[in-house]
């Protein structure tokens, strides 16, 4: 399964690139993890190997179909919708970040709603190996950040005094706020299976409040400055109202 998502990943870039599109830097930086992720799979670094490689198919789909979507014309969720129509000229960093933050407070939650069921949300010890197993992915992340910020460095170049006087505060905080928000997503997937449980308006109205969430963190990057530094002090996940 995970083969067949980077091969569909593989294909996608290759357009990206000759297009010149800035969507190319995020979805280089989630091929690289993807295959990162694969090759923790096949380690076996995972308690439940078959499970990862299910959420991981699910989570990846979610901003594939979104992206295929928005390069057809076609309206995609408003969190993409906002990283999509980014201003070219952002630091390719900006967009990366742009696009994580999109996929990871919008689709994440999703993705885990899609391969935990109700009962196993009840299940303790299930529960708990789902959890150490989302936990083993924000290591694999947090273990890409120096690899992934030299690739952008050899994109962009070296950038400010400033930026590069910065850059180990930089990777602390991106790895801070990978581990902040992947705690506010399982929190968020908590709420949506319990809106699940309901019926399906109760689960639409939540996921709406997450998406109008999403958009407007992913829209707060936009913004000028140290990005990074803002993320250490502000936080870079969203929180549904019911979340603990």
């Amino acid at each position: 399964m995970i083969e067949g998502l980077i091969d569909r990943m593989q294909a996608l870039l290759g357009p990206l690139q000759a297009a010149d599109d800035p969507r190319q830097y995020f979805h280089a930086t989630y091929l690289r993890t993807t295959i990162a992720t694969s090759d923790e799979i096949r380690r076996g670094g995972f308690l439940d190997a078959d499970w990862v490689e299910r959420w991981d198919v699910a989570f990846a789909g979610l901003y594939l179909d979104a992206l295929e979507a928005a390069t057809a014309g076609r309206p995609s969720a408003l969190p993409w919708q906002v990283a999509f129509s980014a201003l070219r000229d952002l630091p390719a960093l900006r967009h990366v970040l742009l696009g994580m933050n999109a996929h990871i407070n919008f689709d994440l939650p999703q993705a885990l709603v899609a391969v935990i069921t109700d009962a196993e949300f009840d299940d303790v010890a299930v529960l708990a190996r789902r959890k150490t197993d989302h936990g083993t992915i924000d290591r694999v992340l947090a273990s890409r950040v120096a690899a992934e910020e030299d690739e952008l460095v050899k994109i962009s170049g070296p950038g400010p005094l400033l930026d590069r006087l910065l850059r180990p505060v930089s990777r602390l905080g991106t790895q801070r706020f990978l581990r902040e928000s992947r705690e506010k997503v399982w929190a968020n997937a908590v709420v949506l299976s319990r809106a699940r449980r309901q019926d399906p308006d109760t689960y639409a109205a939540n996921l709406a409040e997450l998406e109008e969430l999403s958009a407007a963190k992913v829209a707060a990057l936009t913004a000028p400055g140290q990005v990074l530094l803002r993320l250490a002090a502000t936080g870079f996940g969203v929180r549904l109202r019911g979340g603990s």
